[in-house]
C-alpha cells in the first residue's frame, strides 16, 4: 500500500523557519522526483519545490528561492522540505508528491499558517 504521510506543519510567526517531513512508503522511493506542493484557500494547487532520484537535482518555485531547501534521505525514504524566513504569503496546506513516468503519489498534506 502506497502511503505518503506529512508531518511538520504549524502555526508559526513571519519570520520563522518549520521543516516539513515526507514519509513513504509501499513504492521504490528511489526511483521517483519527489516533491512539493501547495494550496492557498481559493487558490489552484502550485508547485514549491522537487528534487530527483539521485538528490543532486533541485528545483525551485520564484516565489520560494533563497528560503525554502528541498532535501531527501534515501536511505529512510523520506523527503524534507525546510522553510526559513516564512511570510503570511506562504500560508497554505503543504502536501508531498511521488512522481515517475508510470506513476504519481499524493500524501495528504500538512496545513501551515504563518501569522502574527
Amino acid at each position: 500500500q502506497v502511503q505518503l504521510v506529512e508531518s511538520g506543519g504549524g502555526l508559526v510567526q513571519p519570520g520563522g523557519s518549520l521543516r516539513l517531513s515526507c514519509a513513504a512508503s509501499g513504492f521504490t522511493f528511489t526511483i521517483y522526483t519527489m516533491s512539493w506542493y501547495r494550496q492557498a484557500p481559493g487558490k489552484e494547487r502550485e508547485l514549491v519545490a522537487f528534487i530527483r532520484p539521485g538528490g543532486s537535482s533541485t528545483n525551485y518555485a520564484d516565489s520560494v528561492k533563497g528560503r525554502f531547501t528541498i532535501s531527501r534521505d534515501n536511505a529512510k525514504n523520506t523527503v524534507y522540505l525546510q522553510m526559513n524566513s516564512l511570510k503570511p504569503e506562504d500560508t497554505a496546506v503543504y502536501y508531498c508528491n511521488a512522481k515517475n513516468s508510470y506513476n504519481a503519489y499524493w500524501g495528504q498534506g500538512t496545513q501551515v499558517t504563518v501569522s502574527t
